[in-house]
């Protein structure tokens, strides 16, 4: 799908705040309420926009564990990896999966509400499968930036 200038600016104010109203979006991206209306459904229906959040401050809803897991496998077939990611992507806990290379198989951030509650999900999803090799688990201390915003082609 091409992208204008108008579905460039959309997109970009709505990676800024998702919430606003369409007649505040059409005012602050230069369109007509209609226009706007109809060019973010069609990027929602085309997939480019894929949902449209509220980011919640962890700080504020207590306290928790951040941990950035790396995940080696025993078996690296495509179906391994395929029935492993399917598992942690459908784990709550499990907020990013990626594959990645080289070095492990996958990277997790993964969020539990405490130690015993990290625990459980090692328990869950990789101690009971034995088809994980390694498991290292990197400990959040301060999150410094979290910013979903994707940069966006200059027009």
């Amino acid at each position: 799908m091409e992208l204008d200038a108008t579905d460039l600016r959309l997109l970009d104010l709505l990676q800024t705040d998702a919430s606003l109203s369409n007649q505040e979006l059409a005012a602050r991206a230069l369109t007509s309420p209609a226009t706007a209306l109809r060019r973010v459904r069609r990027l929602l229906d085309a997939g480019i926009v894929e949902r449209r959040v509220a980011i919640l401050s962890p700080e504020r809803l207590g306290p928790g564990l951040t941990a950035l897991v790396e995940i080696t496998l025993d078996r690296q077939g495509a179906e391994h990896l395929d029935t492993f990611e399917a598992r942690v992507a459908a784990d709550a806990a499990v907020q990013q999966c990626y594959r990645v290379s080289p070095g492990p198989d996958f990277v997790l951030v993964v969020h539990a509400t405490d130690m015993p509650g990290y625990h459980a999900l090692v328990q869950r999803l990789f101690t009971q499968d034995a088809n994980v090799r390694n498991v290292k688990a990197f400990f959040s201390v301060k999150r410094a930036k979290f910013d979903p915003r994707l940069p966006l082609p200059a027009r």
